[in-house]
C-alpha cells in the first residue's frame, strides 16, 4: 500500500492509501510521525498509525474538555465516544487518570459543594446528580458523611429567593411545600423552615 499525505484546510493533513482517502490528522501529529510520500507500508504499519491518530484525537479532545471544567470519568467518556473509538477513549482516560487530571472523588466533592452552596439542593437531589455523573455509591456516601448540611436553612433560602411571593396565592403554601418535596426535601425540614420564616428569623 502506497501512502501519501495531502494538505487540507488549516492544520489538517489528509492521508491516502493507493490514492484513496483514508483518514485525517493534523500537522503536529504528522510532523512527529512523518512518512515520505510514496512509501510502501504494510497493513500492520498502517493499522498502528491509524491507532495512534485516533489516540491523539481523543487525547486532544479530552484535554479540551478538561480545560473548560472538571468532569467525572463517566461523563467525559460519554463525550469522547461521540467522536472517538472506545479503545482510544479508554487509553486516554487511563492516562489522564494516571496524571491526576481525572479523579471522581475530587470531582464529586467539588460538585456536591457547588450544588449545596450555590443551588441549595437537598441531600437527596445532590445524591441523584452525583449518581447521574457516574459517581459510585461508596464515594457519594463518604461525601455525605463528611458534609455538614443545614437542610432547613437551605429550604428557607429557596423559599425567600423563589417562592415567598407565591405564599399568598390560593393554596400557595401547599404548592410550595409540594415543589420543595419534589426537590427531595423532607417534609419535617420543610415544616421547620416555615416555622423559622413565620417567626421572622430569616426574613
Amino acid at each position: 500500500m502506497i501512502i501519501k499525505a495531502q494538505k487540507g484546510r488549516g492544520s489538517k493533513i489528509h492521508l491516502l492509501l493507493d490514492d484513496e482517502y483514508q483518514i485525517t490528522t493534523d500537522v503536529n501529529f504528522w510532523a512527529e510521525n512523518y512518512i515520505k510520500d510514496g512509501t510502501d507500508i504494510t497493513d500492520d504499519e498502517w493499522n498502528n498509525l491509524v491507532e495512534r491518530i485516533y489516540y491523539r484525537k481523543a487525547f486532544n479532545k479530552c484535554a479540551d474538555f478538561l480545560s473548560r471544567r472538571d468532569h467525572s470519568v463517566k461523563e467525559l467518556k460519554e463525550k469522547l465516544l461521540r467522536t472517538a473509538d472506545e479503545a482510544s477513549v479508554d487509553k486516554v482516560i487511563a492516562r489522564f487518570t494516571e496524571l491526576g487530571y481525572l479523579d471522581d472523588e475530587k470531582f464529586a466533592k467539588n460538585y456536591a459543594e457547588h450544588l449545596f452552596k450555590n443551588k441549595n439542593y437537598s441531600v437527596n437531589h445532590v445524591k441523584q446528580e452525583l449518581y447521574k455523573k457516574g459517581i459510585s455509591r461508596d464515594i457519594v456516601a463518604e461525601i455525605m458523611d463528611d458534609t455538614e448540611i443545614d437542610s432547613v436553612e437551605n429550604i428557607v433560602t429557596i423559599i425567600n429567593k423563589r417562592y415567598y411571593n407565591k405564599l399568598n396565592a390560593e393554596n400557595g403554601k401547599e404548592k410550595v411545600i409540594a415543589a420543595l418535596m419534589r426537590k427531595g426535601f423532607a417534609y419535617s425540614d420543610i415544616k421547620s423552615a416555615f416555622n423559622r420564616i413565620e417567626n421572622e428569623e430569616y426574613v
